[in-house]
């Protein structure tokens, strides 16, 4: 079982993103580790749909595959607790469990049922890591070892669909499946059998997705939520009001207040929200050291 006991100063809890290795940078879109201070009270971690799967790992368990979500989902993390993690681009983790995205939205399951012993020995290598960054290695190692074992390949189509969305290119669904050479409709049968979502339902999850990275890079009061709308590409507030209630589960000051008393300062997003606010043009936000520059008033996990 991971104590990781040398990590000194924590706050109550933080969490962190780093890129993927080289070669794991066209399955996933970020390695994260988050913790919570040993002397802090139990902490309630709150996630919203992002338009991927994830593989989890927390100290003294199975690693879990955690299916694309439609909705939120809470959980509490222990005092002392470390997770590691890794975040699937959409259209990529098919290929990697040998499973349709579309079977398991919404569906938490142990690794051990797809990957076998492998998945038991990756947790084991995880509860024995000496450090966050060590954990989030052997989890990234193992990846790497389900990559070259993999019997299939991402569907391109697929990736590139949700590529476009997510960079806002071919005006519509109808362009974008014309661009792609295909249907709508075999469009919308490729992109739910590998991502989970049809191309409609992705687009919202990522359109809301810039929002909250917009709310966070450029923080704004609750009182100018109708900027923060129409900047991530709302036809007005209202429009905004009704995803945030159906994708997150809160409105969306009440969520900006939620983020802003859990993340503060001690949340790095950088990664997975670099390509989210260069599709708003939000590139002068870019800091010297390469990091996405974000006041301390806003985060969110």
């Amino acid at each position: 079982m991971i104590s990781w006991s040398n990590v000194e100063q924590l706050p109550v809890q933080s969490y962190r993103e780093r890129r993927p290795a080289a070669k794991l940078a066209g399955y996933v879109t970020c390695i994260w580790m988050q913790q919570v201070a040993s002397d802090a009270s139990p902490y309630t971690h709150r996630t919203i749909p992002n338009g991927s799967a994830e593989l989890v790992c927390e100290q003294g368990l199975l690693p879990r595959v955690i299916g694309p979500q439609t909705g939120p989902i809470e959980e509490t993390r222990a005092p002392g607790l470390t997770v590691v993690g890794a975040r699937f681009r959409p259209g990529a983790v098919s290929a990697l469990l040998g499973l349709p995205a579309v079977d398991f939205v919404d569906v938490a399951f142990d690794a051990d049922e797809v990957w076998g012993d492998a998945a038991v020995a990756l947790g084991e290598a995880v509860g024995a890591a000496r450090s966050p960054e060590a954990g989030a290695a052997a989890l990234e190692s193992m990846i790497l070892r389900r990559l070259d074992e993999a019997a299939l390949v991402p569907d391109p189509i697929a990736i590139e669909a949700a590529r476009r969305l997510m960079q806002r290119q071919g005006g519509g669904l109808i362009r974008v499946a014309s661009s792609l050479n295909i249907s709508a409709r075999q469009l919308r049968r490729r992109c739910e059998t590998a991502t989970g979502f049809t191309p409609k339902v992705l687009q919202r999850i990522i359109r809301f997705q810039a929002f909250v990275a917009l709310a966070q890079t450029r923080p704004k009061s609750s009182g100018e939520l109708a900027w923060l709308a129409a900047e991530a590409g709302y036809a007005d507030q209202a429009h905004l009001a009704r995803e945030s209630n159906r994708l997150a589960g809160h409105p969306p000051g009440t969520l900006l207040l939620e983020t802003h008393k859990h993340c503060g300062a001690f949340h790095d997003h950088a990664v997975s929200h670099g390509p989210l606010l260069a599709s708003l043009g939000a590139l002068e936000e870019v800091g010297s050291a390469g990091r996405w520059d974000r006041s301390p008033e806003l985060g969110s996990r």
